[in-house]
């Protein structure tokens, strides 16, 4: 049983390699290491046959296919975004309103906050904000520290919230109902919201007063860098979020917000017709960004595909199970708080493991916690938005053992310490889900017809007695 880890631990051993010696932050070089981790892990099972059989049986799993289905999807709308180009919408608006120092790193993290909502993607917004935001910021005197670390914690804000982002979608399928149905993404949403607004504000008061601490003014102009008109992109944003959100549907969301963003950047001129779906005859190929879109989640999709592989090898090992048993056996666990606590550890350490990685370390516990909850009666709703709130917050910007944080580093020339220390938000969040572990706030269990009940169904029937 316990040699069912060797892949888990090759695969770590790539997320050091990749993150600390390459500097290489690709979802395919990740994947890779999967599937290597898969086949070399499979000569210590007493069958390579039967490793096969189960690491297929994790990857056709109904939760790995929903998980594969969505990204493709939501790839395409996230592809639109960023062809929209809404942050130099927002380096204008700043710019219009003379806002400097503290009060633009505060800006910078609010308007990171959207855009990473409404691309569902934190790594590929880094990479879009950080050319644009950071020289912005330097110029208006922002600190260099807080203002890397606006830009990392508003990816990771959306990261948290954002209904087609990959750890949303990641914990609402990996926890179940009792009939088997995995938590839908709306429902996930609307119940976490409230932390990520409560983690957020704190944040945004936070970098407005320390964010121009060591910054310099500089004076010039900053046209250069913006764009008024991709505001307008915030309208099929805020439609998608609210259809998506009000059907618990993401397919329904993505449609309507594709179609209305679609007409909307075509009529403002943001990007031409050829932008969105053309022919390139010499290279005998389509291009466009809804092309690009679903092709940006390949490599996503193949490390979803390589981590419900290792999942499937755990599960059929029977580790998923003495996990589990270890968990519910222990005496931290023994009330639905006391389980809490005990899973927010194992989150915790299960991201440190896989480098930051959140989706990858959210698909690897998900199926612990699932078990765990369930035991306890807590509501599907609440063990996701626990499993991606704690994922998204401190575990994930520890120095040197974190993608966002090497990114952030890579991207503006400061060092990994600096990077972590200015993103408050993986700070806030973190304490604003000790602080609902530790209280109960938002802890609720699932009734008998999968509605949201403040006590568990079997303290309800006796009370009710």
């Amino acid at each position: 049983m316990f040699m069912s880890l060797v892949p888990v631990a090759i695969f770590f051993a790539f997320c050091i390699i990749l993150f600390v010696v390459f500097k290489a932050f690709n979802m395919e070089a990740l994947a890779m290491g999967g599937f290597v981790a898969l086949l070399i892990g499979g000569i210590f099972c007493k069958s390579y046959t039967k490793f096969w059989d189960s690491a297929i049986r994790g990857i056709s799993s109904i939760s790995s296919v929903s998980v594969i289905v969505i990204f493709f999807v939501i790839g395409m709308f996230s592809a639109l975004m960023k062809e929209s180009g809404l942050s130099g919408g927002f380096v204008w608006l700043a710019n219009s309103v003379g806002i400097q120092g503290g009060l633009f790193v505060a800006f910078v993290f609010f308007a990171t906050c959207i855009v990473s909502t409404a691309t569902g993607s934190s790594i590929g917004t880094m990479f879009t904000a950080f050319p644009i935001f950071y020289p912005a910021g330097i110029i208006l005197g922002g600190s260099p520290m807080f203002l890397a670390g606006a830009i990392v914690s508003g990816a990771i804000f959306g990261d948290n919230l954002a209904p087609i982002s990959d750890t949303t979608i990641a914990s609402a399928s990996t926890q179940q109902f009792r009939d088997g149905r995995p938590a839908d993404v709306g429902g996930c949403v609307k119940t976490r919201f409230k932390y990520s607004i409560v983690a957020g504000s704190i944040a945004l008061v936070l970098f407005a007063i320390l964010g121009g601490i060591g910054g310099t003014y500089e004076g010039g102009a900053i046209e250069a860098l913006s764009n008024p008109v991709s505001l307008v992109m915030l309208i099929p944003v805020v439609v998608m979020l609210v259809v998506a959100t009000k059907s618990r549907n993401i397919f329904l969301g993505i449609l309507v917000g594709l179609s209305l963003g679609l007409v909307t950047g075509l009529a403002c001129g943001l990007f031409p017709p050829s932008a969105v779906f053309a022919n390139d005859p010499e290279n005998s190929a389509a291009t466009g960004f809804l092309v690009t879109g679903v092709a940006g989640m390949l490599g996503t999709v193949g490390l979803v595909i390589s981590v419900f592989g290792i999942m499937g090898v755990l599960t059929d090992a029977g580790m998923l199970g003495y996990l589990v048993e270890k968990i519910l056996g222990s005496k931290l666990a023994r009330t639905p708080r006391g389980a809490e606590v005990a899973s927010v550890i194992g989150i915790s350490l299960t991201t440190l493991i896989f480098g930051g990685v959140t989706s990858a370390s959210i698909l690897t516990f998900g199926p612990v916690l699932n078990e765990v909850g369930k035991a306890k009666g807590i509501h599907p709703y609440r063990r996701a938005n626990l499993l991606d709130a704690v994922a998204n917050s401190l575990p994930a910007i520890v120095p040197f053992l974190s993608v966002f944080v090497f990114i952030g580093s890579a991207l503006t020339g400061l060092s990994p310490v600096a990077v972590a220390g200015g993103t408050l938000y993986g700070f806030t969040l973190f304490a604003v889900m000790v602080v609902a572990v530790a209280t109960g706030w938002g802890r609720d269990f699932e009734g008998k017809n999968g509605e949201a009940v403040k006590q568990p169904v079997e303290e309800t029937a006796q009370s009710s007695k």
